[in-house]
């Protein structure tokens, strides 16, 4: 936790380090805003939090914070199941691709025996990771089911 007395302060804070939640005094944000727009470019990954200390009690600060911090973790959880989800759709259709066309390749009358067996074992590979693709799936659901 830091303590500032000035937004310039905050910036070069901000910009040394790294913050789960930033709290500003609304009435420091309204007066300058071109040098809180500058705080707000030096977030990171830190949650702003505006606050009129001037009519605030600290449980009301607490609990402002507390909403802003669960609301990040929220949204966070939610873009890493998106971009799983998206990940896993996307490898689902490469899988698919290659046991596709490792099924054509093992139809090949004049295959050898050597590159079969060398596409059986990509096969092989490919329904492995296929099967950790539809693990993970079932791990999902009843994450969320229990969410």
């Amino acid at each position: 936790m830091r303590i500032v007395s000035s937004l310039e302060r905050a910036s070069e804070e901000l910009m040394a380090g790294t913050f789960s939640a930033v709290l500003l005094d609304q009435w420091a944000f309204e007066t300058t805003p071109a040098k809180a727009d500058f705080v707000f470019q030096h977030l990171g990954g830190a949650v702003p939090v505006t606050v009129n200390f001037a009519i605030s009690a600290v449980d009301r600060v607490v609990r402002a914070v507390r909403t802003a911090l669960e609301h990040r973790n929220r949204e966070t959880h939610l873009a890493c199941q998106n971009a799983c989800a998206i990940l896993r759709a996307e490898l689902k259709d490469d899988v698919t691709a290659l046991l596709l066309s490792c099924g054509i390749a093992l139809e090949e009358p004049t295959l050898t025996e050597t590159a079969a067996e060398r596409v059986r074992t990509i096969e092989e590979v490919a329904n492995q990771i296929r099967h950790k693709l539809l693990a993970s799936e079932g791990d999902e659901a009843c994450r969320a089911a229990h969410a």
